[in-house]
């Protein structure tokens, strides 16, 4: 499976998180392990609460761990970096600049010259097929338009590592089905190590190679599910029953998660 022969990209080793609030302290992550190889998509899923999105916010650099570390590529992550694009499901956007000039944005951290920064520009407005609203504000768009943008920005950075948190949990449901086909073909195009977590059962299997379910707060690692469907993948893939069978199966751990939280 993954790990057999693709170098490690991530290493998440015993990370702890830990909360001081007015009410005493929260543990959201405790002594969470993970490796992640070159090139892998994996999701996660857990209940609410269960530190999906602290940890990816410790991956980002954008939260420190009270305990444990993150390292990519070798080097410890201590803060923030290019090297680890972030979707968010808010669209974060810069509603004063265009559709290009949002994408764009992300190349200034590759110091492009012009010429380059522009042809770059088009390749990855014509990835989400947006080329048409290059001149076009976030707010002449709707809200897949917009997270196309968010995702294409984000790979226009070109980072080692894709951090996407819930990217198109805010997004009707026919929107969502379709940003997900464009994620798959996206994803196989750039090969991009992808860490994507989502409430969504069903997104998880139908992108990832490897389903890290999360057990409720304090929150560690349930399960990693090896999802054995060959790529490429798309919407039909949801109706065979294999994949039928590993969703009833992620399901259910997830489901017993939520019911152990609620004793």
């Amino acid at each position: 499976m993954a790990g057999d022969n693709r170098a490690l990209k991530v290493k998440i080793d015993n990370v702890v998180k830990v909360y001081q609030g007015s009410s005493g302290e929260t543990v959201a992550l405790n002594g969470v392990n993970l490796d992640i190889y070159e090139n892998e998509f994996v999701s996660v899923v857990g209940p609410s609460g269960c530190g999906k999105s602290t940890l990816l916010n410790i991956i980002a650099g954008l939260d420190a761990p009270t305990d444990g570390h993150v390292f990519v590529d070798g080097v410890e992550v201590m803060g923030t970096s290019p090297e680890r694009g972030v979707v968010f499901q808010q669209y974060a956007l810069f509603p004063w600049l265009s559709v290009k000039k949002n994408i764009a944005f992300g190349l200034k951290f590759r110091g492009l010259k012009k010429e380059e920064a522009n042809k770059e520009t088009q390749k990855y407005m014509e990835m989400v097929g947006l080329a048409s609203f290059a001149k076009a504000y976030p707010k002449e768009l709707s809200g897949g338009m917009k997270q196309r943008v968010a995702i294409a920005r984000a790979y226009a950075m070109a980072p080692k590592v894709l951090l996407m948190d819930e990217p198109f949990g805010a997004l009707d449901a026919q929107t969502r089905v379709q940003l997900q086909s464009e994620l798959l073909e996206t994803w196989e195009k750039e090969q991009k190590t992808c860490f994507f977590i989502t409430h969504d059962v069903e997104e998880a299997a139908i992108l990832a190679q490897r389903i890290v379910i999360m057990s409720a707060r304090p929150g560690r690692i349930k399960e990693i599910v090896c999802n054995d469907i060959p790529y490429p993948r798309n919407q039909e893939t949801k109706m065979l029953p294999r994949f039928l069978e590993l969703k009833n199966y992620i399901w259910s751990q997830v489901y017993q998660e939520y019911l152990e939280e609620r004793k």
